[in-house]
């Protein structure tokens, strides 16, 4: 169940490249077609999550649990949707754009457990599933916020709009996957070449 796209650190960095100009072509309301990239492992089938934070604050989250684009257009999309389609937040603005800070989560394939014991905090993210109601909440989330696996169970099952104890009714649905996380500040001049390229 480990994430089965091995990025290389050039390869994240242009994802992370590809999130931004993304995003800023969303805000600017322009289209944007990302440039294939040679990496195969790029253009694999990947679930994927785009988020964006403004001074250490979210600001827009937005991703596909399935895989079912190139990893490289899922990071595009998303990205875009996390900075203009987000509906917890209004729209980025252009102004806002020089303070905010993208970080890419690829997914692995869902796995569904039997018992919540399976769920190991800091390395799984959760997924829970009741009828048509969904909620997921990525691995770093619980590890942000000092949570122990009770309060991540129960702010996933707030996020799919049922009761906060959800994950011990037998027809709840549980599954976990795990991410390979990584984010501009961790690249230093990631952030900094995006912007230049978009000038």
């Amino acid at each position: 169940m480990e994430v089965d796209i091995f990025l290389s650190q050039d390869e994240k960095r242009e994802l992370l490249s590809i999130a931004r100009q993304a995003a800023t072509r969303a805000v600017s309301r322009q289209g944007y077609v990302p440039v294939e990239p040679s990496s195969r492992e790029l253009k694999r089938k990947a679930a994927g999550f785009v988020t964006l934070r403004e001074n250490g604050e979210l600001r827009g989250c937005i991703g596909y649990v399935e895989a079912r684009l190139p990893l490289y257009q899922t990071i595009a999309e998303t990205a875009a949707k996390a900075a203009v389609g987000d509906p917890r937040f209004e729209p980025v603005s252009e102004t806002e754009l020089k303070n905010i800070e993208v970080e890419i989560s690829v997914l692995s394939p869902l796995h569904e457990i039997k018992s919540t014991d399976e769920i190991i905090i800091g390395k799984h993210g959760v997924l829970v599933e009741k009828d048509f109601y969904r909620g997921l909440l990525l691995p770093q989330v619980a590890t942000e916020n000092n949570w122990d696996k009770e309060q991540f169970l129960s702010y996933t099952c707030t996020k799919a709009g049922l009761d906060r104890d959800c994950y011990k009714n037998p027809r709840v649905r549980i599954y976990v996957f795990t991410a390979d996380v990584f984010s501009e500040e961790e690249f230093g001049a990631a952030r900094e070449e995006s912007i230049v390229e978009r000038t």
